[in-house]
């Protein structure tokens, strides 16, 4: 298991029944997190987690609490943002089709399996999952107050506008303002 940014390596003959965890990124890591998912800052990763072994599976639940900068999509100003995530992940064996343990096979997820990482049978890396969650939390869109202003200066129509537009009556409505500014 290759060790990554943000690493917390559990052996499964280490967990037992139940376990409770708290994990914290230090500087180094946050920073080095920040630069991965394109972020101003990283100032604080943590999570508090309950790890249950059950048979092969690993289920990890809890809280990751994170403090971020991201670039504002239309300013590039920093937006300040608090994360508190609930988190639910399930850390299955590595299968094959025909369900037995081969590593890098590939398979078909149910609508239940989404938040699944596969692990060796050996280890899991719950730094790592901690970090796949956090990229899932951030918002891709971030918008500083200015935002808006600039976007609608820019010519770039609110997501209202958008649905107005693409409407079922919208041929209609630029027809008539077709119309009207003809009459005048």
């Amino acid at each position: 298991m290759s060790a990554n940014e943000f690493s917390h390596i559990l052996r499964l003959d280490e967990i037992g029944g139940a376990r409770e965890l708290r994990v914290t990124a230090n500087e180094e890591e946050r920073a080095t997190l920040a630069k991965r998912f394109g972020l101003i800052s990283l100032d604080r990763l943590e999570a508090e987690l309950t790890i249950l072994h059950e048979g092969d599976d690993i289920h990890a639940s809890g809280t990751i609490l994170a403090e971020v900068q991201q670039s504002c999509i239309a300013s590039s100003e920093a937006v300040r943002t608090e994360i508190r995530e609930e988190v639910r992940i399930r850390f299955a064996p590595e299968i094959d089709h025909e369900g037995s343990h081969e590593p890098g096979a590939e398979f078909e997820l149910g609508k239940d399996d989404c938040e699944i990482i596969f692990h060796d049978g050996k280890a899991i890396d719950i730094g790592e999952a901690v970090a796949q969650s956090l990229a899932l939390a951030l918002d891709p869109y971030p918008r500083s107050p200015k935002a808006e202003e600039i976007l609608r200066n820019a010519g770039v129509k609110s997501e209202e506008q958008a649905r107005q537009a693409s409407g079922p009556f919208s041929a209609l409505a630029a027809l008539g303002s077709k119309e009207l500014k003809g009459k005048e």
